[in-house]
């Protein structure tokens, strides 16, 4: 069976909702920057600061086309990895893209006790969210679906997705 992605800004439950969908349905999940924390020996948040964004993007999409070469796997993408037009090529074609999507107000809320979360580490983060927001918009609108997760459970986010799945039978 193909791939499950779950794209989305920071903060909208990718992680949690992957767990969650990949238990029920019997795959392995992948969480990508902890994998690319692991395969680099640090943090996401030293990454940026040593060898800067651009790298880490390289590094995202080093293992986005590793992840695209296997099947039946549930994948929660980092927030920047659908922003990049060879990487939305590769999601849609090596599986199902479903965008998980929240407020700027409530990914502000669910992110700002975090401090590793490199792109909030500004002045005014609820601020950068809605930029950030606003630019990836045009990439999370081409996900093969968008879901709401601002006032659902994951458990709930999860169900809606694998009703998705059925009833398109991917």
């Amino acid at each position: 069976m193909k791939n499950i992605y779950l794209v989305g800004f920071m903060g909208t439950g990718k992680t949690y909702v992957g767990k969650i969908i990949a238990n029920r349905l019997g795959r392995s999940f992948v969480e990508m920057d902890e994998t690319i924390e692991k395969q680099q020996n640090r943090k996401i948040v030293d990454i940026f600061a040593k060898d800067g964004q651009a790298h880490f993007r390289a590094l995202e999409n080093k293992l986005l086309n590793e992840l695209a070469e296997k099947n039946n796997l549930i994948v929660s993408c980092g927030g920047g990895v659908i922003c990049n037009d060879e990487n939305i090529k590769l999601l849609k074609k090596s599986g199902v893209v479903f965008n998980l999507h929240s407020s700027a107000q409530k990914v502000y809320d669910r992110t700002k006790m975090h401090k590793t979360r490199p792109i909030l580490n500004v002045d005014d983060p609820l601020s950068r969210i809605k930029e950030l927001m606003a630019e990836r918009a045009k990439y999370y609108n081409q996900a093969d679906y968008t879901v709401l997760s601002e006032d659902q459970t994951p458990q709930e986010v999860a169900e809606n997705i694998i009703n998705l799945l059925d009833k398109n039978d991917q």
